[in-house]
C-alpha cells in the first residue's frame, strides 16, 4: 500500500469516525427523558466514539496530512 492511498484510508476513516461521534452524541441528547441509567449508557457510547475520532485524528496530524472538514 502505498503512502498516498494509506493516508485516504485513514482520512475514510476519520470521516466516519466523526459521523459515528456526532450521530451518538445527538442520540444522548434524545434519550436526555429516559432517566439517568440511559443516559450514562448513551454518554459511554459516545465517549468511545470521540476517542476513535481523535486517536484517527492524532495519526493523520502525526502524518502531516491536515483533515479536510
Amino acid at each position: 500500500m502505498n503512502q498516498t492511498a494509506a493516508h485516504a484510508e485513514l482520512i475514510a476513516s476519520y470521516r466516519k469516525a466523526a459521523t459515528e461521534a456526532a450521530r451518538k452524541a445527538d442520540l444522548v441528547k434524545a434519550l436526555a427523558s429516559k432517566g439517568p441509567k440511559a443516559i450514562a449508557t448513551a454518554s459511554e457510547i459516545a465517549a468511545k466514539a470521540a476517542r476513535r475520532r481523535d486517536v484517527l485524528a492524532a495519526k493523520l496530524t502525526q502524518l502531516g496530512v491536515t483533515i479536510p472538514e
